[in-house]
């Protein structure tokens, strides 16, 4: 038998079983957020259009959730009509082993996994940050004022406090910068309060406009000086950090994510979260490659119960392994478990559980 033509057959039934999942999942999916934000849509009279684009901006973080889900359902399918019509038998006879067997499938699967590490670090991001926008400012959910009453640790040693910034003219207004004593940091040493934060590009500095600068020599005893202008050339933060700060992880690039990683590294503040939140990323996708593992020798023996068995043992395993994913990432992020052992630690089980699976059906 020529296993490369049975290869391409079972490629293309797993991936059209995949396709035709995503899409019964994610329009389920809508449908259900449809009946739950149907009122939020008649209040604020959001135009059809709009929540049109809501639902396609949402479509991708949908597709992110459910496409392990599909993937074991289309393994299950795949396998079941292969039995159905003992397609399956025919190649056991012609001598293709389990493993070989499962190289189309697990090939499928890599294949999704990297490709979702991509989809999950620019794409959804990139959904969601307009998804959201369209929630505060047509739905009046979720309301954050951008660019307002921002504080933010800019180093160790240096807190700053803006009323509001403008994006487009780059400059903070109402700007306080308080100096912590680097050899007791409950103690204040310096503030700055200025009228306004102008970024030089240039130079690329900051420039402080109708500066107050108040020094604190004791407890009793304070040096106050005032300035027209000031040049503040010793803060880490650029105009285009500002913004970035206020969004939320889920709304970040990995580009972005690494970035704010590095300035809280910087500022001295625990990170732990947004490391566990960055390697996620990466295990999540790989998500779509264990579901593989046990999806198909579960599919393929049939010595235990029948479709309905399979089918429930499948989704049994999948949302196990979704679970204990979340349940590490809680000891993770309680400072517990490294953070890179935290997004991996999941996979890393379940790939063993899967190996003795694979081990028991061959038998």
């Amino acid at each position: 038998m020529n296993f490369k033509i049975v290869d391409k057959y079972l490629v293309r039934q797993f991936v059209q079983s995949i396709f035709f999942g995503i899409m019964t999942f994610t329009l389920i999916f809508i449908i259900i957020d449809m009946m739950e934000n149907l009122d939020d849509f008649i209040d604020q009279n959001v135009a059809k259009d709009i929540i049109f684009q809501y639902y396609v901006y949402f479509v991708p973080e949908i597709i992110r959730l459910i496409t392990p889900i599909a993937i074991l359902l289309a393994c299950l399918f795949t396998v079941g009509k292969l039995n159905n019509y003992n397609e399956l038998t025919a190649l056991k006879s012609s001598g293709m082993s389990l493993f070989r067997f499962m190289t189309s499938f697990l090939l499928v699967g890599f294949v999704l996994s990297l490709i979702t590490i991509y989809f999950t670090a620019y794409v959804v991001p990139y959904s969601n940050k307009q998804k959201v926008y369209i929630e505060q400012f047509y739905m009046k959910k979720n309301l954050v004022y951008a660019g307002t009453n921002l504080f933010f640790q800019d180093s160790q040693d240096k807190i700053i406090n803006i009323s509001y910034f403008d994006e487009y003219s780059k400059s903070a207004s109402r700007t306080g910068i308080l100096f912590l004593d680097k050899s007791d940091i409950n103690h204040v040493s310096k503030k700055i309060d200025c009228e306004q934060l102008k970024w030089d590009t240039l130079k690329n500095e900051w420039i402080a406009v109708k500066v107050i600068e108040r020094k604190f020599i004791s407890d009793s005893k304070d040096e106050v000086t005032g300035y027209d202008t000031l040049r503040i050339n010793y803060l880490n933060f650029k105009p285009e950090d500002v913004l970035l700060k206020q969004k939320r992880v889920e709304e970040l690039n990995i580009a972005e994510l690494m970035q704010v990683i590095n300035d809280q590294k910087r500022s001295g503040n625990d990170v732990t979260r947004l490391l566990i939140d960055l390697h996620s990323i990466f295990s999540f996708s790989f998500a779509n490659f264990i579901v593989v593992l046990f999806g198909v020798p579960l599919s393929v023996d049939r010595r235990k119960g029948g479709m309905a068995f399979q089918f429930g043992a499948n989704l049994f395993f999948t949302f196990i392994y979704l679970g204990f994913m979340k349940i590490s990432q809680s000891f993770g992020k309680n400072g517990l478990l490294d953070p890179i052992l935290t997004a991996w630690f999941a996979n890393f089980v379940f790939i063993v559980l899967a190996v003795i699976n694979i081990l028991r059906v061959r038998k």
